[in-house]
């Protein structure tokens, strides 16, 4: 098998294990947050301009996010939460820079962000969805 781009081995595991495990807790604590909807959050989305009910559809799909990157298979499944996690992190990032919000309201989301990037690049050639076409 071809292994193009792979990072070096244990390194490369360690490496996707911790972000991916530090990912799926924020996605998942944040996903907890906008699903019981917290005050705090809710003022959040309507200073963001937001409808409140935004919460409760992007909550669900963190945490079916965060299954599908954390159980094994499924590799075009992780493709779509991996570029899921990237849209809403990166959404969230340019409202809060058209807000004028201040750079600690921008810190958060882009911490999930590099570690969606980081998590996505250093997973495993069977989590990957071009090492599933090849076997096939």
């Amino acid at each position: 098998m071809n292994q193009i781009n792979q990072p070096a081995g244990r390194a490369g595991k360690i490496i996707y294990w911790i972000a991916t495990l530090w990912l799926a807790l924020g996605m998942l604590s944040t996903g907890i947050v906008q699903l019981i909807k917290m005050e705090e959050e809710v003022d959040v989305t309507i200073h963001l301009g937001y409808p409140v009910y935004l919460l409760t559809i992007i909550g669900i799909w963190k945490m079916l996010g965060v299954i599908t990157v954390l159980i094994p298979k499924f590799a075009l499944l992780k493709e779509w939460a991996y570029a899921g996690f990237f849209f809403a992190m990166s959404g969230a990032i340019f409202s809060h820079v058209a807000v004028g919000d201040p750079i600690k309201e921008i810190f958060p989301p882009l911490l999930l962000l590099i570690l969606t990037v980081i998590s996505w690049y250093f997973r495993p050639p069977e989590r990957k969805l071009s090492s599933v076409l090849t076997n096939k």
